[in-house]
């Protein structure tokens, strides 16, 4: 848990390092190109997120290391930044721990209150999808270890 509010605290970091939204905004597009495409057959409407206005598709896998780790896209450059960011957080975590975890960067980099509605419902919906993965994963595991 520890970790996630590191990596937290460095997106916060990196971020309020620019005072303007336009700088932000730059530098969030950035970081979704610089996000490995997701491959073409993993672009099915099954990993396509519901509730985002513009199209998202994540897929996870558990490793055997027990942390899961996603893959992400979007066919909007703002949106690709945002799923970046998030996976930059939970990405290679523990399922309880993203379960557990408590997404305050959002917030604190004033992102919620930069984006509009639509795109708001989009990341909670983004959000809503990780968390969903990291429950069925971790009930995966659980069943395995009866």
């Amino acid at each position: 848990m520890a970790e996630i509010n590191q990596l937290q605290d460095a997106i916060i970091e990196d971020i309020t390092a620019f005072d303007d939204w336009m700088d932000r905004y730059a530098y969030i597009i950035d970081l979704g190109n610089s996000l490995e495409p997701i491959a073409e057959e993993k672009k099915t409407p099954q990993n396509l997120i519901e509730g985002c206005q513009s199209r998202v598709w994540l897929d996870a896998e558990l490793k055997p290391d027990g942390r899961l780790y996603f893959e992400a896209d979007s066919d909007a450059i703002i949106v690709k930044g945002i799923i970046a960011m998030l996976l930059q957080v939970l990405s290679g975590q523990r399922p309880a721990d993203i379960l557990a975890a408590d997404l305050y960067f959002i917030d604190r980099i004033g992102l919620s209150s930069h984006l509009s509605p639509t795109r708001s419902n989009g990341l909670l919906a983004m959000v809503k999808q990780i968390k969903a993965y990291a429950i069925a994963f971790e009930a995966k595991s659980s069943n395995q270890n009866l």
